[in-house]
């Protein structure tokens, strides 16, 4: 069994690069904006390439701020001192990614007036 920060270090990187992968599908599932698979054309059919229509709030504006909103809390989970076994804490890191991408699509669709 390997060790506590190793094992917490391992949490992490698995949920983030969940997140990774799959930011772009996020993206295109709450915004229905174009976008697609980093595997299959990423922002080539966003929203952001057309003239005239609300652009993306992720692509259109920084999404590296969206990504921290859902990175962060995957990190404080991973490593949060709390006696959970592994597969708690990387359940709830992973259930991080919508819950809080959730709270970010939000906050950028309202104030970017796309909703």
């Amino acid at each position: 069994m390997p060790s506590s920060r190793i094992q917490k270090t391992l949490i992490f990187l698995a949920s983030a690069a969940v997140s990774s992968a799959f930011f772009i599908d996020f993206c295109s599932l709450v915004f229905a904006c174009g976008c697609h698979s980093l595997w299959a054309g990423a922002d080539r059919a966003c929203n952001i390439h057309l003239a005239g229509v609300h652009h993306c709030p992720w692509c259109a504006h920084n999404p590296a701020f969206a990504f921290a909103a859902m990175v962060g809390p995957q990190a404080l989970i991973s490593f949060r001192p709390a006696a959970w076994s592994w597969w708690k804490r990387l359940a709830l890191a992973l259930a991080a990614f919508p819950l809080f991408g959730g709270i970010a699509a939000v906050i950028y669709g309202v104030a970017s007036g796309y909703w």
